[in-house]
């Protein structure tokens, strides 16, 4: 009984410790460069990027070809992903302006809508998504955050979480071709 009571605790801690995150969009808004998503991914950005596990293991890197059209509402991002094992995977966002600095978006994969946020350099989103391991899906939560660094450069970093529990983290760097 004292056992399960301790395992029940670790859960609980580490699902805590987890979602414990001091960061907040509005901590940016006074940080420039001011990132305008249209802006920076209209036209052709390269990504290259690693998928570590929740341990800090690197498990995968790959280099991502962006190909962005903006038509003044929305933001089409066509991504085509080479892995390290010579694996590919088109992924298409569909992102919508929907304010100042308010956007929503869709991909396939995505389990309802993303939503989120630019403040400053920063910009925070959040979505649920069907993540592919082996023959497997997994709904997984991401907590991503972009940070554009300079005009031509960009810093991505994205938590996976599912029930609160960190599975991984993918580091993701842009730029303008």
């Amino acid at each position: 009984m004292i056992r399960l009571k301790n395992i029940f605790i670790s859960i609980l801690l580490v699902i805590v410790l987890n979602g414990c995150s001091t960061m907040k969009l509005e901590d940016f808004k006074l940080k420039k460069p001011e990132l305008k998503l249209e802006e920076f991914f209209a036209g052709k950005t390269i990504a290259r990027g690693v998928f570590e596990d929740r341990f800090g293991n690197v498990k995968k890197s790959f280099v991502v070809h962006i190909d962005g059209t903006w038509d003044g509402k929305q933001l089409i991002l066509k991504e085509d992903f080479v892995y390290d094992d010579g694996t590919t995977e088109l992924r298409v966002w569909k992102l919508t302006k929907e304010g100042d600095n308010y956007y929503t978006g869709f991909a396939d994969g995505v389990i309802g809508i993303a939503s989120g946020s630019t403040s400053g350099n920063a910009f925070n989103w959040k979505y649920k998504f069907n993540l592919s391991i082996g023959n497997s899906k997994f709904k997984v939560d991401f907590d991503d955050w972009m940070f554009l660094l300079d005009e031509k450069n960009l810093l991505n970093i994205a938590k996976i979480n599912k029930f609160g529990i960190n599975l991984g983290t993918v580091i993701l760097s842009f730029s303008k071709e």
